[in-house]
């Protein structure tokens, strides 16, 4: 993307999330250096662009490691949200949006720029859903504040792996017959995320005298029934049917989405809300300093194919699970048994592999997702229901890479922890449980230099209801943990790791995946 020549120094918080983790890159490509803010810096040490910014530890609700980030800065870029989060999120939106204005002040910051939701019109602000009123207020201390600042409101974007658009995929792709939310027959104003990219990246080189909110979408204005019937027609499916009842509120229809797409009901909720309303640009002033050129905004069937075409390629570079689920546990693993306090429980497991380290290594890394856990594939999706049940991510979030993981990747209800390529993988839990949960994977050669598969299971319990769910669970690990152990051991020597292998293998499929041999995939 082009700038008119100016080098910045620009701060992005929010690396980690969707957005942010496209936006690094298109910073860099016009010629700005960045600087990354993080609760967890070695989340992003593995994205393409790590050794190319500065990663700086802190959090935007701490004063004194958002200054330090601010030192310097030229333009700070406010990309962080509660989406998904619980009760009191409003109140840590504010407390956080203040304390950055005031530290961007301070700093001598020249601009900030902040993406957030595209309000309806004519609705008074005590209607609106919480999470677009939270999102309207940050833009308003933002602009009440002393340093000239852009704020960005978009409403759908679509791209892969967008939560809107795996939301839209998912409904579409499963459901030839729908019973939907009234919601449906409301309009909005869909925006590509390559345009969203492009209008970020235009906003740092503003005039200083700008400071002021832009309605930002695409050429398209649709409403959600004719979204998902054009998606059926680009993904060349047959004509849906879609069937809207008045009795499906907001939380219902958050629980029917995630129950029928990977988008747990915890994050579903706010999108439905903010589809109550019609949401459809105001103005398009933005063109004014950053030009739209031709062929852009992206149409909204444009916009379509390519986020459908990143999926087919597996060439998704952020996905919507990008960022930690609100809530999640991010406590790093204990060294010590007796940390805390307390205890660690762990069901180790060991098996001689005839196969090469690399062999094993591969179908480590490519664990999960369509490849499934190789053990009990009905015991994992019961795990998966359950925690989907009590409001948890499930099992469904698959991966970002068919091949290869990063740190910071979700892995269906785990997230990668830590990577030492060809050595170990760890994940930490996600789901909800009564303490704290990983699982490593090494890949180990033993003193007479065989390949050996070690796999470590590791629990520590929060009070008594977490020791109780040990044992209780312990009686099944010999069956699931042993299984998964065996059977990697075995893919491995059998050289059927990844996608592919395993389509070539229908038994090694069915019993990895639990899917008929030929099943579609989406």
């Amino acid at each position: 993307m082009e700038t008119d020549g100016q080098r910045l120094h620009c701060l992005v918080t929010g690396a980690s999330g969707y957005i942010g983790g496209r936006l690094v890159p298109e910073l860099l490509q016009a010629g700005h250096s960045v600087r990354c803010l993080a609760r967890s810096p070695g989340k992003l040490r593995d994205h393409p662009w790590a050794p190319q910014v500065e990663t700086v530890q802190g959090d935007v609700t701490d004063a004194e490691s958002v200054a330090a980030a601010m030192r310097g800065v030229d333009v700070a870029y406010y990309l962080v949200h509660a989406l998904g989060s619980g009760s009191g999120f409003e109140e840590t939106d504010r407390e956080a949006a203040r304390v950055f204005a005031e530290q961007a002040r301070t700093a001598g910051v020249r601009r900030i720029v902040y993406l957030g939701g595209l309000t309806p019109r004519d609705v008074p602000e005590q209607f609106l859903s919480p999470h677009l009123r939270s999102r309207a207020e940050v833009g308003r201390i933002f602009l009440d504040g002393q340093v000239p600042t852009t704020v960005l409101q978009a409403a759908v974007v679509i791209g892969s792996g967008s939560a809107s658009f795996e939301m839209l995929r998912y409904l579409t792709e499963r459901l030839p017959v729908m019973v939907t939310p009234s919601w449906v027959h409301t309009r909005t104003q869909p925006i590509a995320v390559r345009d969203v990219l492009r209008y970020l990246v235009g906003s740092a080189t503003m005039p200083p005298d700008v400071d002021r909110a832009f309605d930002i979408g695409g050429p398209d204005v649709l409403t959600y029934r004719e979204m998902m019937l054009r998606y059926a027609a680009v993904a060349g499916l047959r004509r849906r049917f879609i069937v809207p009842i008045p009795v499906l509120t907001p939380r219902l229809s958050s629980h029917w989405v995630g129950l029928v797409t990977p988008v747990p009901a915890s994050i579903a909720r706010p999108l439905t809300e903010s589809l109550r309303h019609e949401v459809v640009c105001r103005e398009h002033d933005i063109a004014r300093y950053v030009p739209d050129g031709a062929g852009r905004p992206m149409p909204f069937d444009e916009a379509l194919s390519l986020a459908l075409r990143r999926v087919r390629e597996a060439d998704v570079s952020t996905r919507w699970s990008s960022a930690s689920v609100p809530g999640a546990p991010s406590d790093p693993l204990p060294t010590d048994p007796d940390w805390a306090g307390g205890s660690l429980y762990e069901d180790e497991r060991h098996r001689p592999v005839d196969a090469s380290r690399e062999a094993l290594w591969k179908v480590i890394e490519g664990i999960g997702g369509d490849n499934g856990w190789y053990s009990s594939p009905l015991a994992w999706a019961v795990r998966g229901w359950l925690d989907r049940f009590v409001g948890g991510v499930g099992l469904r979030r698959g991966r970002r890479d068919t091949q290869h993981l990063r740190v910071g990747d979700s892995l269906d209800f785990w997230r990668v922890e830590e990577i030492e390529p060809g050595h170990l993988l760890r994940l930490r839990a996600e789901m909800r449980l009564p303490g704290l949960a990983w699982l490593e994977m090494y890949a180990e050669t033993d003193d007479a230099g065989r390949t050996r598969y070690r796999q470590r299971a590791l629990f520590h319990p929060r009070g008594l209801l977490g020791h109780a769910y040990w044992w209780s669970v312990a009686p099944f690990h010999s069956v699931v943990f042993g299984g998964m152990a065996r059977n990697i051991a075995q893919a491995a020597a059998d050289g059927t790791s990844g996608r592919g292998a395993v389509a070539r293998a229908p038994r090694i499929r069915r019993a990895l995946t639990g899917r008929k041999t030929g099943q579609r995939q989406t």
